[in-house]
């Protein structure tokens, strides 16, 4: 038996969140917020630390600064239950940080990659791979160093018996690039529907699903207010969001990813890990930042019902 169920190769980063119905301006302009925090940021760690709270065995393996940041994050991290005797600790660079202003439910966010550049495929050596049933990566267009190894990183955790996902992120730059060499390589793909149009150069999610669902064995694409979809070969499946008290959208995609490979790793049918995932996504909006709203499995489980 492998001691780790989700090896999640990531970027490491806080989140300094500054809540307010205000907008920024330049000219030495000082205006006030309602309120600050400080809490677990990058879209990897935010993942794992939902999938640990589900009771998944996760390791992180990432590189972060000997810094202020850096300590912040491994120590939230292991609070949280993620392993992180792997993560990389350098004094040679800073750990990312990203500012985030939060107006009602939509936000804007200025982020310093720092180490988030760093982390290279070899450094996911198949000794780690080898402890693992999964394989996850998270901000791919983030992860700069690790984009020209990736496919091939795929391609040694199958080899090993690993399944894998991906979930790109939004590509700040606008390139996109061509991902079919990497997608071929992914067992579960993860955009949201912005990504997924983006990613495609399609228009509507149904035409995206149908140009990459052949790819790769599953898609799943969140959509936010109208819920998710999932296809896999000839299945498809698509679900409405659960009502919550909405406070605070951070992190909630990866809440999600979460919840569907629980149920992916737990062999669920498509349509139950959907439900998982998009009840462990609405959860996780409760209260400010990707973490601190995010449900246990028994939480999760009174919206879900699994038969047998």
């Amino acid at each position: 038996m492998q001691p780790i169920d989700i090896l999640v190769a990531g970027e490491i980063n806080p989140d300094l969140i500054l809540s307010g119905d205000v907008e920024p301006a330049f000219g030495q302009v000082e205006k006030l917020v309602d309120a600050s925090t400080l809490t677990i940021g990058s879209s990897s760690a935010i993942f794992a630390c939902g999938a640990a709270r589900l009771g998944v065995k996760v390791a992180f393996v990432g590189v972060c600064g000997k810094d202020v940041w850096g300590t912040f994050m491994l120590e939230e991290m292991s609070k949280r239950g993620v392993d992180i005797s792997n993560v990389i600790s350098t004094p040679t660079c800073q750990t990312g940080l990203s500012v985030i202003l939060a107006r009602g439910t939509d936000r804007a966010i200025l982020t310093y990659t720092g180490a988030t550049t760093t982390l290279k495929a070899v450094q996911v050596t198949d000794g780690l791979l080898q402890k693992a049933r999964h394989l996850h990566v998270g901000s791919y267009f983030l992860q700069t160093a690790l984009q020209p190894g990736l496919a091939d990183l795929f391609r040694r955790a199958h080899a090993l018996n690993l399944t894998t996902s991906l979930d790109t992120n939004w590509d700040p730059s606008g390139q996109w690039g061509d991902l079919d060499e990497i997608l071929r390589q992914t067992d579960i793909f993860l955009p949201n529907e912005n990504e997924a149009l983006a990613i495609t150069g399609t228009r509507t999610v149904d035409k995206a699903v149908k140009q990459i669902k052949d790819i790769c064995n599953i898609m799943v694409v969140k959509r936010g207010a109208k819920g998710a979809l999932a296809s896999q070969g000839e299945k498809s499946v698509r679900l409405s969001p659960i009502k919550v008290d909405l406070v605070d959208t951070i992190g909630a995609g990866d809440s999600f990813d979460a919840g569907f490979l629980y149920g992916f790793l737990k062999g669920w049918k498509l349509e139950e890990s959907l439900r998982l995932a998009i009840v462990c996504g609405s959860l996780s909006t409760r209260a400010a930042g990707g973490t601190d709203a995010q449900p246990t499995l028994s939480e999760a489980m009174q919206y879900v019902h699994v038969p047998g």
